[in-house]
């Protein structure tokens, strides 16, 4: 610990004195365009302030609903938007840098005003989500906030397991388990339309990875919700991440380049041309590692690849609506070699084995959206996606010949088209309804070890098609001025198999004042099982091959949700959900009465013979006390106290795997302006500390794995093992510079600073006939520049 305060000692001195430039007023363009939340029509001569400016700056907007306000100072500003006859509007906290202009899109809500007129004071609504019809557990979350809070490494997964109900699973990549349920519950979505799982090295039928392929460069301000989802999201069981693209800047280019111990990344944006409303933003991303291998630096056993580019082109038209292509694909790979050295299995057996992986995920498509009048909106999109993850496992036997033990491949193809319809009726009610149709087609093949006849079996081999349909409608509508009333449903079929769901979803909010709130929500969900399941294989006595889970039903859950939000004073807001989720149509084994069931599963496809008669229940209370950033200082404290629980075939209740029982988790941060000694560098300090319960493990019964030479588990005692508590702290240092035309950036993220050992679980070691425990990450130091210009 006294060389690690060293050199922090030593890393916040030197950015103290990093660069030096001539004291100036820097400045920067703030533009935008203000529009209507619900029909997305401009709202001309709205009138945009830039608040306690000196002197005065403000703007109004023209026909089209933009806005330009020049010569802004560098720093946090907030802007005020008014309209007649709609609710006042402020935008906290923008960061204005001297390297690029700001370029925002306001949505604002028409007034509802019984009676007589009144008057609405401008409030600061940062808790509450932009999808207007998803009235609870949800809440919007800002690019900035996963560059600024510690180890989020611009990474939207790792960024939300600061909030309420949301738990990491596993250091070592970006998987999240929300209120007790399985990471694969949870859907990705990207400009209203789903998306495959966007992160690398991801398994299949995983919803994370190692790292997220989607760069901070093109996200803007998105929605993240944990239960009882508006009518429009559907195939989730847990969450939704709901991605929104920014559109690159009209009228200048601007570009930055980053480097660091992940990878080194350029992206740039600007006009086609001069006069045309038209964008382009792309960002290119290539792994550090994979650098540092190709000139020649040793990396030891394993080798990590990866490279991923994104992208989104606005081409706005004069009659016809504005386009988007939009997109991203990633590329990742590792390579991991056995050693051959006999006392190293003695230590380690996973030693033993080499692994040759690859994980290729990518989508592109094409967006239309079109105002077809005041009041109606249509927004349209057609998109293409693939993902293909491969895996071959060696084994080196006693006299080092290589075995294989695994080897997989799984590819998809998947067609959408989509398309919503926005309606306001008027200042009181609004509609949405939309379809969402998908073509999936697929190519698996998948063997695994069996030791019974010690040689690889084939489990699944399967190509083929499979079409998904989903309609949705809703409304939104203003019974009082303090109570709002969201009903909607949401019909998903499986054509492939013809099984279906209708789910209803309700929600009502009532507003006591303008700063607190009482809402209650309800939904069904229903979710698919990952491809691969449904086509997994066995012989019969006769030769025939069998296809058990062929008619496999989707899993389902009701999800209710009783939630109360106050703003305890300008900057401080409190919020208390509790929940109970009622999990149903669990597939379990249907061949054997055990304790196996799918909530327990967080990648991979499942080969054994299933139905669907598990059951399952969540239920808890999250809190969650944020102080929005003020003074250069925010903070976020989330707890959690929650209860998971499963019934398998052999109908016996018991915790899931991810049943922790609590979860706390502090996150603040605080910029430190240095003045003009120093050229008025930002010094950034950020924490986040996490203490939560430990998972839950199957006891090892070691007589049988030393018999059996594999790991072998006690059954009948499934999850009843709990791992002791899990506690990390990561904390984020960083030096902020602004000079004329360029804004630069050096950071120093350090995951697990104290190098606490949480445990990740347990394998049997045939090499020393013993029981090993293995951890998860340790220190691990990430340091990053970026320029911007």
């Amino acid at each position: 610990m006294r060389k690690f305060s060293v050199f922090i000692f030593s890393f916040t001195f030197s950015i103290i004195h990093y660069q030096s430039s001539i004291a100036q007023q820097l400045t920067q363009t703030i533009r935008g365009t203000v529009v209507d939340k619900i029909s997305n029509t401009p709202l001309p001569g709205a009138n945009v302030v830039v608040i306690n400016a000196d002197p005065f700056k403000g703007a109004s907007t023209d026909m089209n609903g933009n806005f330009k306000l020049a010569q802004v100072p560098v720093g946090k500003q907030t802007l005020r938007i008014t309209y007649v006859g709609y609710k006042d509007a402020m935008v906290n906290n923008i960061d204005v840098i001297s390297g690029k202009e700001v370029v925002l899109n306001i949505a604002l809500d028409e007034n509802f005003v019984q009676g007589k007129e009144a008057v609405v004071s401008a409030k600061i609504e940062k808790n509450k989500p932009l999808n207007e019809m998803s009235t609870v557990s949800a809440r919007t979350f800002s690019v900035e906030e996963t560059q600024k809070f510690a180890a989020a490494i611009n990474d939207p997964a790792r960024a939300a397991s600061s909030f309420a109900g949301v738990i990491g699973t596993d250091d070592g990549n970006n998987t999240i388990s929300i209120r007790g349920n399985s990471p694969t519950g949870l859907l990705w979505r990207m400009e209203g339309v789903d998306i495959p799982n966007p992160n690398h090295f991801s398994p299949p039928g995983s919803a994370g990875g190692g790292i997220s392929i989607l760069s901070s460069q093109l996200l803007t301000n998105s929605d993240f919700s944990t239960g009882a989802f508006a009518a429009e999201y559907g195939n989730a069981l847990s969450g939704v991440f709901d991605l929104k693209l920014r559109k690159g800047n009209n009228e200048k280019h601007e570009y930055t380049f980053s480097a660091g111990f992940l990878g080194v990344d350029a992206a740039a944006e600007g006009p086609f041309k001069k006069g045309y409303t038209g964008s382009y933003l792309i960002n290119y991303r290539y792994s550090t590692l994979s650098i540092l291998g190709k000139m020649g630096v040793p990396l030891g056993d394993a080798v990590t690849n990866f490279q991923d580019l994104s992208y989104n082109i606005s081409l706005p038209t004069n009659h016809a609506g504005n386009f988007t292509l939009f997109g991203f694909g990633g590329m990742s790979s590792q390579k991991i070699n056995a050693s051959k050295d006999s006392v190293k299995w003695k230590e380690d057996g996973q030693t033993r084995y080499s692994d040759d992986y690859f994980s290729n995920t990518g989508a592109t498509g094409i967006t239309h959206a079109y105002i077809l009048n005041e009041k109606t909106y249509l927004k349209s999109a057609l998109v293409a996606s693939k993902n293909g993850v491969g895996d071959v496992t060696n084994r080196l036997d006693d006299d080092y010949q290589s075995q294989t033990r695994f080897d997989a491949s799984s590819y998809q193809t998947k067609f959408t088209l989509t398309s919503t319809l926005n309606h306001k009726i008027n200042s009181k009610q609004s509609i949405r309804t939309g379809f969402v149709l998908n073509k999936i087609d697929y190519i698996i093949d998948w063997k695994d070890f069996n030791s019974d006849i010690n040689q690889l079996q084939q489990y699944i081999k399967k190509d083929g098609t499979a079409y998904t349909a989903q309609l949705f409608a809703q409304t939104m509508y203003h019974l009082t001025e303090k109570l709002t009333v969201n009903a909607g449903m949401h019909f998903f079929e499986l054509l492939t198999n013809q099984t279906y769901a209708v789910e209803p979803r309700a929600s009502v909010k009532y507003e006591f004042s303008n700063i607190q709130s009482v809402s209650f929500g309800y939904g069904m969900h229903s979710q698919l099982q990952p491809i691969g399941v449904y086509f997994a294989e066995y012989t019969d006595a006769n030769g025939s091959t069998i296809l058990p889970n062929k008619n496999l039903g989707m899993s389902k859950a009701n999800h209710f949700v009783l939630a109360y939000d106050r703003n305890i004073n300008e900057h401080l807001h409190a919020k208390i959900e509790t929940y109970y989720q009622s999990l149903h149509k669990i597939p379990v084994r249907s061949d054997i009465s055990n304790s196996f069931s799918m909530v327990n599963v967080q990648e991979s496809y499942v080969t054994d013979p299933l139905t669907n008669k598990g059951t399952g229940t969540n239920y808890g209370v999250d809190v969650t006390l944020e102080h929005y950033l003020h003074n250069n200082f925010y903070f976020l404290l989330a707890s959690s106290l929650y209860d998971a629980k499963f019934k398998g075939s052999d109908n016996v209740l018991r915790n899931t795997r991810f049943n922790g029982g609590y979860a706390f988790t502090f996150t603040a941060g605080k910029e430190i302006i240095t003045g003009n000694k120093f050229k008025n560098r930002i010094i950034g300090i950020n924490i986040k500390t996490i203490y939560r319960g430990g998972f839950r493990d199957t006891p090892i019964d070691l007589q049988a794995s030393q018999n059996s030479n594999e790991t072998e588990y006690i059954e009948s005692e499934a999850f009843s093992l709990k791992n002791t508590a899990y506690f990390r702290t990561d904390i984020r240092i960083s030096l902020k510079r602004n000079r004329a035309n360029s804004t630069q950036t050096l950071a120093l993220d350090i995951q697990n600073v104290t190098n606490y050992k949480n445990i990740y679980g347990a394998y049997y070691n045939a090499e020393t006939k013993s029981i090993k425990t293995y951890f998860q990450a340790p220190l691990i130091p990430i340091l990053s520049y970026k320029v911007e210009f």
